[in-house]
């Protein structure tokens, strides 16, 4: 049975003049939540992916999207390592260190050796109070904190701007796409699946794999082969998953390689119907005309039957006459 975890969040909590003044209700609603959904950890650094948020909350990917940037850059209460999918908490020892004690200090030790972005560390350190617990953030990133970070931080900072480039990509593609493809971007790939009847209720195995093909292909070709699925009356997640499987094995990446892959499909055909549909001609060699223009040049046969009695008796006429 696993152990059952707990999340402080103190009742001051609305009283803080950002939550009751600046915040929205979908603001509050989504801080709560990252104080206290199922992925934190003692640290206040915890792994979690958007998409994962997007299914917990019932928010589509642009809306936590959205709500992510208004707590990075207008609430600056949270920071995200999009590559390693790491969540830091700015505010998270204010709620949860107000105890110390022996294993809350052997926890918070054993959950710092698995954060991957060390700079996340001294970014939640500064909100904690309970001094032996800082102490413990600060050693351990000051152990690891060594000349190769200043490089670490260039290194970041060139993949972040590889990102905003994909990123403006991304949505040029978007913005000059078809309209039904941009009405299927927006579409939460699980509530797709719970709305058109893929099923009542969804399991952790295929939970985890509707997430795999979202990481894998999108979310827009999760919920195009769902659609597909319905449009051939094999409402099935198995049968959604055989065509991601198909697109999957010939490389296709979006929409558009979709569109270009049935387009590929119909010319094929369209040839193969061309070749059966003409007829084929064959040369006819000389000697085969010659010889029936003899046939037709030779007199008809008579094929009618002989009547033996009156031939003979027209030769008995001719001997008698004669």
């Amino acid at each position: 049975m696993a152990k059952a975890k707990f999340r402080m969040v103190h009742t001051a909590f609305w009283n803080d003049p950002t939550v009751s003044e600046e915040m929205t209700p979908e603001d509050k609603y989504f801080f709560l939540y990252l104080l206290t959904n199922e992925h934190t950890t003692q640290i206040g650094i915890y792994g979690i992916s958007k998409k994962q948020m997007a299914f917990e909350t019932g928010y589509s990917i642009e809306s936590i999207n959205a709500l992510m940037q208004r707590f990075i850059d207008h609430h600056k209460l949270v920071r995200y390592n999009a590559e390693t999918r790491e969540m830091a908490v700015k505010n998270w020892g204010k709620y949860n260190f107000n105890k110390g004690g022996k294993p809350v200090l052997d926890c918070v030790k054993s959950e710092l050796q698995h954060v991957k972005d060390i700079t996340l560390i001294p970014y939640v350190a500064e909100c904690i109070f309970n001094e032996p617990v800082k102490g413990i953030y600060d050693t351990y990133y000051d152990s690891l904190h060594d000349t190769s970070t200043t490089r670490g931080q260039e290194e970041e900072k060139e993949k972040e701007e590889e990102e905003e480039e994909q990123q403006e990509k991304e949505q040029q593609e978007k913005e000059s796409a078809p309209p039904s493809s941009q009405v299927v971007a927006v579409v939460n790939p699980f509530n797709f699946y719970a709305q058109n009847g893929f099923g009542l209720t969804m399991n952790d195995i295929t939970r985890q794999k509707i997430l795999a093909w979202c990481d894998d292909l999108s979310d827009e070709l999760v919920v195009h082969a769902m659609q597909i699925a319905i449009e051939r009356n094999c409402v099935s997640w198995s049968y959604a998953e055989g065509i991601l499987k198909k697109w999957h094995g010939k490389s296709v990446k979006t929409l558009q390689d979709v569109d270009a892959l049935v387009a590929q499909f119909e010319a094929q055909q369209s040839r193969k119907n061309c070749s059966h549909g003409n007829q084929r001609t064959e040369n006819v060699p000389e000697w085969f005309d010659k010889r029936q223009q003899e046939k037709q040049q030779k007199p008809p046969v008579n094929n009618e039957p002989i009547d033996f009695e009156a031939e003979r008796a027209k030769v008995l006429a001719k001997l008698g006459g004669a």
